[in-house]
C-alpha cells in the first residue's frame, strides 16, 4: 500500500537527487487495494520518475505460508502472517539494493517506531530512515504542504484521506491496534520530548 510516509520519502528523494535517480517499487499483496496500487503509480508519474516497477509479493507470501503450514497447524492466523508481508517487501527492496547499489529508505516514522508498529526486518529495512524523527500527524501535514507547492498537487489525495492502514488483512486499519494518531502523537511527544 502507499502510505503518506512512503509518499513523503519518495517526494523528498526526488526533490533532493532528481526523479531519474529514484526507483519506485510497488509490492502488492492479496490485500492491497486497487486505489493503493493506482495511487503509487500516479505518485511516480506526478513526480516524473522514470523507473517505477511493480513486483507482486503474493507468490512469496503464498510460498512462506505453505512452508510454515506444518509449524502453524492448529493456530489461527495473526500478526505473524501479517508481518510476513512486510518482511517480504523489505527483502525484495534489499535484493534490489544489493543488485543495483541503491539505498533503501526505511518506511517507519517516529510514531510507528515508538510503539513497535514498524515491522522489524520489514518497515525497518533500509540504509536511511528519513522520517525517523517525524510523528505520523506531521507526515500528513507534510503531504498537505507539499501539495500546495508548485502548479498542481503531487501526492494523490487518496493517500492523505484514506484511513491509515498497512493493508495486511481484510479491512485492516491502524486504529484497530493503536489510538488514532491525533491522540497518540501528543502522548508520545510528551513522553519522548518532554520526559
Amino acid at each position: 500500500p502507499l502510505h503518506p510516509t512512503d509518499a513523503v520519502n519518495v517526494d523528498v528523494a526526488v526533490d533532493a537527487i532528481g526523479a531519474e535517480h529514484v526507483h519506485g517499487v510497488s509490492m502488492p499483496s492479496r490485500y492491497s487495494s486497487d486505489h493503493s496500487k493506482s495511487d503509487a503509480a500516479l505518485l511516480a508519474e506526478n513526480l516524473g520518475m522514470t523507473d517505477f516497477r511493480t513486483i507482486p509479493i503474493e507468490p512469496g507470501h503464498a510460498a512462506l505460508l505453505d512452508m510454515q503450514a506444518p509449524s502453524f497447524a492448529g493456530r489461527d492466523a495473526d500478526l505473524t502472517e501479517e508481518n510476513l508481508q512486510s518482511r517480504l517487501r523489505g527483502m525484495t527492496l534489499m535484493a534490489l539494493s544489493n543488485k543495483f547499489g541503491w539505498i533503501v529508505l526505511s518506511t517507519g516514522n517516529k510514531s510507528e517506531v515508538a510503539v513497535g508498529y514498524a515491522t522489524l526486518y520489514g518497515d525497518t529495512v533500509g540504509g536511511y530512515s528519513l522520517l525517523k524523527d517525524v510523528y505520523k500527524t506531521r507526515v500528513y501535514e507534510l503531504c498537505r504542504w507539499r501539495n500546495t507547492q508548485g502548479s498542481s498537487p503531487v501526492i494523490p489525495e487518496g493517500v492523505i484521506t484514506k484511513p491509515p492502514s498497512a493493508e495486511l488483512r481484510p479491512d485492516q486499519r491502524d486504529d484497530q491496534s493503536l489510538p488514532p494518531y491525533d491522540v497518540l502523537d501528543p502522548i508520545l511527544e510528551g513522553y519522548i520530548e518532554h520526559d
